[in-house]
């Protein structure tokens, strides 16, 4: 798809300069429609003796996990010797959550597939590692009801015998990644008439949870703020939505955005939908609510679908205002690059400025949708390369 020069959004810093497309050889580890489009930004292994030396010392290769409630996406990731290129992607694997004990042992199985790819050479020389997790740090755990189990930070570092770990919100690490994003390589939501300007990036999306956080652009050194976006309450914009307020809210004392902005959240849309009608039951899964509505199928999938998208454009609007998002919205998630077309069409772009006499500021705001993929792994590597290289937690091992 050719993207218009107008629809770009422009980043003018010194490292976002782009990467040159190359064929990406797929990893033997479970690569996904949407995991090559990211590859595009991880530079080509460079030889040891070309890294430079010090405390922010980037030839020490290290993991890079980027941990959902779905998924877990893991990397062996070496630092650039330039400031073209954040990181080089030596190994890649994404792993289903639901079929591992914990985030250990699958980091675990990663560490053991290094020999067999090629790397048994660094596999004992990796003692640092950076997590990309939803949800917030407390004392020594990663706090999120959507992780399939608990994180304790401690206890893994002491099982990877690791001299370094640290933890990221994973919609910081992919607003992060998002700096080496090519115009060509989103898809338009709401285009504008000139690119955006130079300000704060909002990158927000639903998947297992409702993600969200905000770039923040600096001469050579752009800042992240993360954010639990996801967690204010659901706001109503019809009166269809109201009683469908009334349903979510049977029972629970508080209705975040993220109960219906979200995989379980569609879920939860349309089963209220189904209450609302009289009709039964008979869709399962987000994946089956999805499949239905774009097929056209089931009445409340529809309506269910095209609800989400309404509430999705007004949260959108509203984060937007709130952050100064002049420099655009990136959407991520793993439920939109499905249904791209249909959100295209459907009332997203109404809610997003329905905002009274904020409408002109959000026609100057584009909104660009982007795949996951591997964005995850590379922002956190690159931020852990920036921010935390050479802050050791524990004595070298």
């Amino acid at each position: 798809m050719t993207i218009p020069d107008s629809a770009a959004l422009a980043f003018r810093w010194t490292r976002t300069q782009r990467v040159s497309r190359r064929s990406a050889a797929a990893d033997k580890g479970g690569i996904h429609v949407g995991e090559f489009a990211s590859q595009r930004h991880v530079a080509q292994p460079v030889p040891q003796s070309s890294a430079p030396s010090g405390a922010h010392d980037r030839g020490e290769p290290f993991l890079a996990a980027d941990v959902g409630g779905t998924h877990a996406r893991i990397g062996l990731v070496l630092g650039t010797p330039t400031e073209r290129y954040p990181v080089s992607l030596l190994h890649y694997h994404r792993y289903h959550c639901a079929d591992w004990a914990d985030l250990g042992s699958v980091l675990r199985d990663f560490m053991g597939q290094l020999p067999s790819a090629g790397h048994a050479a660094l596999a004992g020389r990796v003692h640092r590692c950076v997590v990309a997790s939803a949800g917030v740090v407390l004392d020594d755990r990663i706090v999120n009801e959507n992780l399939p189990w608990p994180v304790s930070i401690g206890a893994l570092r002491e099982q990877l015998r690791l001299a370094q770990l640290e933890v990221i919100n994973d919609f910081e690490a992919v607003a992060w990644a998002t700096q080496f994003l090519g115009a060509d390589e989103t898809l338009p939501v709401i285009d504008t008439a000139q690119p955006a300007s130079h300000g704060p990036v909002l990158v927000m999306g639903p998947g297992t949870g409702l993600g969200s956080a905000v770039l923040l652009p600096r001469d050579g050194h752009a800042q992240v703020l993360p954010t639990e976006a996801g967690q204010i309450a659901l706001a109503p914009g019809n009166e269809r939505e109201i009683e469908i307020l009334r349903v979510l809210a049977r029972g629970r004392a508080y209705v975040s955005c993220e109960d219906a902005l979200s995989g379980p959240g569609l879920l939860n849309l349309y089963h209220a939908l189904c209450e609302l009608r009289g009709t039964p039951v008979s869709l399962m899964t987000p994946a089956e609510i999805t499949g239905a509505a774009l097929a056209g199928h089931d009445a409340a999938a529809l309506e269910a679908l095209e609800v989400f998208c309404g509430l999705l454009g007004s949260f959108t609007g509203d984060l937007a205002m709130l952050y100064g998002a002049s420099g655009g919205v990136f959407l991520a998630g793993g439920i939109l690059p499905q249904i791209h077309a249909f959100l295209r069409t459907s009332s997203f772009a109404q809610r997003y400025f329905n905002k009274g006499v904020m409408r002109a500021y959000l026609q100057k705001v584009p909104v660009r949708l982007i795949e996951h993929g591997q964005l995850g792994v590379i922002g956190a590597a690159g931020w852990f390369l920036e921010e935390r290289q050479g802050e050791q937690t524990m004595p070298p091992l």
